[in-house]
């Protein structure tokens, strides 16, 4: 059998790649490139069957690589639940090598500069659902750092962005290895993608100003045996006044029904600093449930609560508890199902409009959209990444927060119980980060100012365009195939009759 060159191993690796552009600063430009050789090898596979092989391998190495924090916690289910979310990239193997080898002119060069990113932001959008574990290491979301490009998910969310990186890619590619009229636009796919986000960013006007509004976000770390008096230390020594106080997710272990006693002293703080405090309750109910609550707490007592909507599939429910119950004797997960809120909650703070989401929904775009709508001035995260610590899963989860802002026209804040807090202006501008080896209280002057973006109106329309331009894609191949074994069957029905006049 005549052997592969380059090697199959190299799809593996080279999906790997992206890795750098997602933990550390100022690596970020690198995502513009970093899938360059993944296209490469697609091009370059003999047949479909292959590219759809390397594709694969490309998303072992992509999903591996950036999600490898999940390993401890997954286990043996890790490798299994990492090829079988990869398989998704098969088919846009086989599109990728179907339109980089017909680049070959300028109206293919140009079918591939929009229909390769069309399916990358495809897969992202599936593998974004809940249920296949949200919408991590999306590759938009390495440009949280760069304001002139985070821009663009004011109009389309992440996934603008992620179109533009992979466009940029795919005009690099086409730099490459293309002929003649096929180079230019390869060049000017590239120039659009990068220049995209700095020529909208000249043309918006600055956000109004408007007062500012201090909240302190307190994040106390691990290890401490009392970690309810701890959050008390941490608030009571604040040094100014805020408007309100924001503690981190299961920062409160106990109901608040069942133990007066607690939420006496939660009330007492409140009093004592002249704020209220927006806390999370994770604890079991008198009836055995259990569910993660924001919960806001003024001198009087429990003043309005949210139920978390979207919790973590294994890590706080398992799907199919009665078949897959057996996981959580291999793995870490949730002994027992979360219960689920079933409506998102707006708060008032001294009339000021706040939008809670706990944890795993600050990786949603569609939430702090709806949140938005529903009238909040500002959207709050309570977040815990204990069990990541030592990885970038606390910081990337923490950027989520630029990319809500940008996204929905709203100031953000995200207070960490373990993890990184942290704070962005409404166009995803960083105020204020705290590393997730710190611990204190975090006091942020947040400015009020909002806007109502194209995609707080819209909503996700990228990924539904993206999907038109596939499905038309598939179609037209499909037709062609049928056309041709129409045709295959005519010409050897034609030859068969022939042959037959001929014996007579």
């Amino acid at each position: 059998m005549r052997s592969r060159w380059p090697p199959r191993g190299a799809a593996l690796i080279a999906g790997a790649l992206p890795l750098v552009a997602f933990p550390e600063p100022g690596l970020d430009p690198l995502a513009w490139v970093a899938l360059v050789p993944v296209l490469l090898l697609l091009r370059a596979s003999d047949t479909p069957g292959e590219a759809a092989l390397r594709g694969w391998l490309a998303g072992v190495g992509f999903l591996a690589a950036t999600q490898y924090w999940l390993a401890p916690n997954l286990v043996y289910f890790f490798p299994f639940a990492i090829a079988l979310l990869a398989l998704l990239w098969t088919g846009w193997g086989v599109l990728a090598r179907s339109l980089l080898r017909g680049a070959t002119t300028p109206g293919r060069a140009a079918l591939a500069v929009v229909a390769i990113p069309a399916g990358w932001v495809l897969i992202e959008t599936v593998r974004s659902w809940q249920w296949l574990g949200g919408p991590w290491s999306l590759l938009g979301a390495t440009q949280w750092r760069r304001p002139s490009v985070l821009v663009l998910a004011s109009l389309g969310g992440v996934w603008l962005i992620g179109f533009a990186v992979i466009a940029a890619n795919v005009g690099i590619a086409i730099l490459i290895m293309g002929r003649g009229a096929a180079r230019p636009v390869g060049a000017a796919a590239l120039l659009v993608a990068v220049a995209a986000g700095p020529l909208w960013s000249a043309t918006r006007p600055e956000l109004p100003g408007t007062p500012v509004v201090p909240v302190a976000l307190v994040q106390p770390g691990i290890g401490h045996e009392d970690l309810l008096t701890r959050q008390e230390v941490l608030t009571r020594g604040l040094g100014r006044p805020v408007r309100l106080a924001v503690w981190g997710e299961s920062s409160v272990g106990d109901d608040l029904t069942a133990r007066p006693d607690v939420l006496d002293r939660l009330t007492a703080l409140s009093d004592s600093i002249g704020a209220e405090l927006l806390v999370n309750v994770d604890a079991r109910a008198d009836g055995g449930a259990i569910a993660k609550a924001s919960t806001l707490i003024g001198r009087n007592g429990v003043e309005a609560e949210y139920r978390k909507t979207r919790l973590v599939p294994f890590g706080e429910y398992v799907p199919f508890r009665d078949q897959l119950g057996w996981l959580t004797r291999v793995t870490e997960a949730a002994g027992q199902n979360r219960q689920a809120g079933d409506r998102l909650v707006v708060m008032s703070v001294d009339g000021l409009a706040i939008g809670p989401l706990i944890s795993f929904e600050l990786t949603f775009p569609d939430l702090a959209r709806v949140q938005a709508s529903n009238g909040a001035a500002l959207l709050l995260y309570q977040t815990s990444t204990a069990t990541f610590q030592g990885s970038w899963a606390p910081a990337q989860l923490a950027s989520f927060g630029a990319l809500r802002a940008a996204e929905a026209g709203r100031p953000v804040a995200v207070a960490a119980l373990t993890g990184v807090s942290a704070a962005f202006d409404a166009r995803g501008n960083r105020l204020a980060w705290m590393p997730a080896a710190d611990s204190g209280a975090l006091i942020v002057d947040v400015p009020t100012a909002g806007e109502d973006t194209v995609y707080a109106r819209v909503g996700s329309w990228v990924p539904v365009v993206c999907g038109v331009i596939v499905a038309s894609i598939v179609a037209v191949a499909v037709g062609r195939a049928a056309r041709a074994a129409s045709a295959s069957s005519r010409r050897a029905e034609a030859i068969g009759q022939s042959a037959g006049d001929g014996s007579k």
